[in-house]
């Protein structure tokens, strides 16, 4: 027993030291800020800010609608996307950047354009969206940018004339946008109606031009611009719903929520805002 004490003291210690040595390098790997990568470059200890990204980048890219006459339509002749949601996108990216070009258009649907946001495909959203409590849980949005409500747009000479007609005449086929507030809307108000959804507002319209059909809803400045893709159409029975359109942009980027609104306070106090209105609905806003 003389003989091994000494042996096993010695292992003993040598085993001790061994864990203390891995103590202290689990403390120095995990006790840097951020931690450390695979190449041991250190890790962000935060995401990048949607405005430090955009003004880095030198480009703002947003998602807009490329199927919306008066908002964001694309020219299929020229592949220009043009409209107020467009506009709008301009005007942040000249005040942001100080040139209006410097903005990146991409093409969202209400079913893809919140997550493409929290991806991080595009900085915010610009496409006919309606601020609502259910969005706010998901996005957070700027002030109000746009004031729409919700209408039917029907074949000029249907027996629809409003909202209570769909109600009274069970069993209407009523077209709307999937992801839309719209189609949620149009089930709460007229719960007897059949409600066929398609993925952007021209197959909706399309849909409705072929019969497949007799009403199709979404906010009244969306149906004004299809009817004046073809006057044989009309929006019928003003509107049943208030649709204050805002800006989307991620949750908890307070700094480029007040940025943007900035922007558009700025806007409406010079006029500029009211010159892109009058531009394409053809009307001074109200007040």
């Amino acid at each position: 027993m003389k003989v091994w004490k000494p042996f096993k003291i010695g292992m003993i210690l040598l085993t001790f030291i061994l864990v203390l040595g891995a103590c202290g390098k689990a403390k120095d790997s995990g006790g840097s800020t951020g931690g450390s990568t695979p190449g041991g470059s250190t890790a962000p200890a935060a995401e990048t800010k949607t405005l430090d990204a955009i003004k880095q980048r030198g480009k703002f890219v947003v998602g807009v609608k490329f199927d919306t006459n008066l908002f964001g339509l694309k020219d299929p002749g020229t592949g220009q996307v043009n409209g107020f949601d467009i506009d709008i996108a301009k005007a942040i990216a000249k005040k942001v950047l100080g040139d209006e070009t410097k903005v990146e258009l991409k093409e969202v649907t209400s079913k893809t354009r919140i997550p493409m946001l929290q991806k991080g495909d595009i900085d915010a959203i610009i496409a006919t969206m309606t601020i609502s409590e259910e969005r706010k849980k998901e996005v957070d949005f700027t002030d109000v940018y746009f004031k729409a409500g919700q209408s039917l747009l029907v074949k000029k000479g249907s027996d629809i004339k409003s909202i209570d007609d769909v109600v009274k005449k069970k069993g209407v086929k009523v077209l709307a946008v999937k992801g839309s507030t719209s189609a949620k809307n149009i089930r709460a108000k007229a719960p007897d109606a059949q409600v066929l959804e398609f993925e952007n507002y021209q197959e909706a319209f399309t849909a409705l031009k072929s019969g497949k059909g007799e009403a199709l809803t979404t906010d009244n400045a969306i149906l004004y611009g299809m009817t004046k893709q073809d006057p044989g159409y009309e929006v019928v029975g003003g509107t049943f719903t208030d649709e204050p359109y805002g800006i989307a942009v991620r949750k908890g980027d307070a700094e480029f929520t007040k940025a943007v609104n900035d922007v558009l306070k700025e806007l409406k106090d010079s006029g500029e805002y009211a010159k892109i209105y009058e531009k394409w609905i053809g009307e001074k806003p109200a007040e």
